[in-house]
């Protein structure tokens, strides 16, 4: 088996003018959803990240900066993640195609984790 990081992507404009109802039917279908792959064993875990957007850390004439971003303007930020165990791509694939998440203009990326060590 294989590790595999689902990334969450979305446009952070998409989600602006949501009633706090439709947040509640969204974050229950990723409980279902979560609970669902869970059961099969393939959920390693997942979470949802925060709205603010974090900070950014770069190395600038040798020393590290931090920034804040992304800012509400970026085409997209990633909003969460979610860990699978899998054979291969294509089976992650088939799990991902099931995700809650895939609606309007939001995306997934998928990506295999590679074993260190």
């Amino acid at each position: 088996m294989a590790k595999f990081m689902f990334l969450l992507r979305e446009n952070p404009a998409d989600s602006v003018n949501i009633s706090p109802q439709e947040i509640q039917a969204i974050i229950a279908k990723y409980k279902k959803w979560s609970a669902d792959v869970g059961a099969k064993g393939k959920l390693l875990g997942g979470e949802k990240l925060t709205d603010e957007g974090g900070r950014h850390l770069k190395l600038s004439k040798g020393k590290a900066l931090a920034t804040d971003g992304p800012f509400v303007e970026a085409k997209d930020l990633i909003g969460g993640y979610f860990m699978i165990d899998a054979v291969d791509y294509a089976e992650a694939e088939k799990i991902a195609q099931t995700c809650p998440h895939l609606i309007g203009n939001q995306w997934i990326e998928i990506r295999r984790i590679e074993e260190m060590g």
